[in-house]
């Protein structure tokens, strides 16, 4: 076998070996007759938020064992191929399993990859907002071309973009915008990019083609779906009612619709003034709920609380990824050392190894921390 070819075989035994210990392979299958076994338990559907959540656990396990077994079989049946073309002097045979293998190595890579988003909230859809630091237009303008990179990479992956708001530039570009991106482990995978985004180029702002430098920072919170449980005390509220203001309709401000909600405990106020004071009531829990878990994840993660307090204040010191597009081409994600010259990819999109990278270096440090409280 070929060194090349041995190498691929690693890779997939590498990340053979991830996956299975991630689901423990030896207690899958018993898990999984539990959870058939609960799912044909008619009682279980009297409660259907907690049947959702088995049925969504069920299917994240099929899926894994799955997974593994198919990697598992393409690794045997392949080098089994490569042996027996070798003994035979078929170059053929040999030659197509050597492809099926690299084949292989990327799909195990991806699914090795999926197997690190295994946070509470990393499943959920997410919203993703992006904001022109110091640097006045240049900044506008770097903010579009960061709000443009996040569309093409969700759109790369089959994600629905919805633009929730915008503020445009003063000359060009955009002061703000905030998208919801929804899709498989959308909150996962764009979680690694909250922070600043500096930009280095020879402006085509600037008459005397000077190089400038320019931040803009992006923030990320997931969507909060009945997965995730936020316990709200009826005693913990304030709900206020109040007549909406608005032109037009023979009922406007005629009829207290309007609702404000206060959380007492930490002061948060969310208001909705729709139509229907039901519907009000209902998005300002929704809204409320994603706040509230917003500020646990806050609490248990220091270094991301640190980032949401510096919202806003793009510049100097606070950078996670540099994009140099002068006077080379560069751009290095400054946390992992991750690097690339094919800065026009990355514009367009091309994220994926930037985040695989921070996924790894996250997982690890947390190894690390546990293996620290067990000592």
């Amino acid at each position: 076998m070929r060194s090349e070819t041995q190498k691929d075989v690693d890779a997939i035994g590498r990340s053979l070996a991830l996956l299975g210990q991630r689901m423990d392979v030896e207690t899958a299958p018993h898990r999984l007759e539990e959870m058939n076994a609960m799912i044909e338990d008619g009682d279980l559907w009297s409660d259907p938020a907690r049947a959702q959540k088995l049925m969504r656990e069920r299917q994240a396990l099929l899926d894994a064992i799955s997974t593994h077994k198919l990697i598992e079989t393409g690794l045997r049946d392949n080098v089994e191929l490569i042996e027996m073309g070798e003994a035979e002097g078929d170059a053929e045979i040999v030659s197509e399993a050597e492809q099926a293998l690299r084949d292989l190595v990327e799909l195990a890579r991806g699914k090795e990859l999926e197997a690190l988003l295994d946070g509470e909230a990393d499943g959920n859809d997410t919203f993703l907002e992006v904001n022109a630091g110091a640097g006045g237009t240049e900044s506008c303008d770097w903010a579009s071309m960061l709000a443009r990179m996040y569309v093409r990479w969700a759109e790369k992956k089959g994600y629905k973009v919805e633009l929730q708001s915008m503020s445009d530039g003063e000359e060009a570009g955009i002061k703000s915008a905030a998208y919801k991106i929804s899709g498989p482990n959308a909150y996962g995978w764009l979680k690694s990019e909250s922070g600043v985004h500096r930009l280095v180029r020879i402006s085509p702002y600037d008459s005397a083609a000077r190089r400038h430098t320019s931040f803009s920072s992006v923030w990320v919170y997931p969507v909060v779906d009945d997965n995730i449980e936020i316990d709200i005390p009826a005693g913990d509220i304030r709900i206020d009612t109040y007549r909406s203001s608005g032109a037009g309709g023979q009922h406007v401000n005629t009829t207290d619709s309007a609702v404000r909600i206060t959380h007492l405990p930490t002061n948060i106020v969310v208001t909705s003034s729709m139509k229907s004071q039901h519907q009000n009531r209902e998005a300002c829990m929704v809204a409320l709920r994603a706040r509230l878990y917003q500020l646990e994840l806050d609490k248990r993660n220091a270094a991301v609380n640190a980032q949401h307090e510096a919202k806003g204040d793009a510049g100097w010191g606070n950078q996670i990824r540099s994009y140099v597009l002068q006077p080379y081409q560069m751009v290095k994600d400054l946390r992992t050392g991750v690097e690339t010259s094919d800065t026009q990819g990355v514009l367009d999109g091309d994220l994926d190894r930037f985040m695989a990278a921070t996924l790894a270096m996250d997982v690890a440090g947390k190894s690390r921390a546990e293996a620290q409280g067990d000592a």
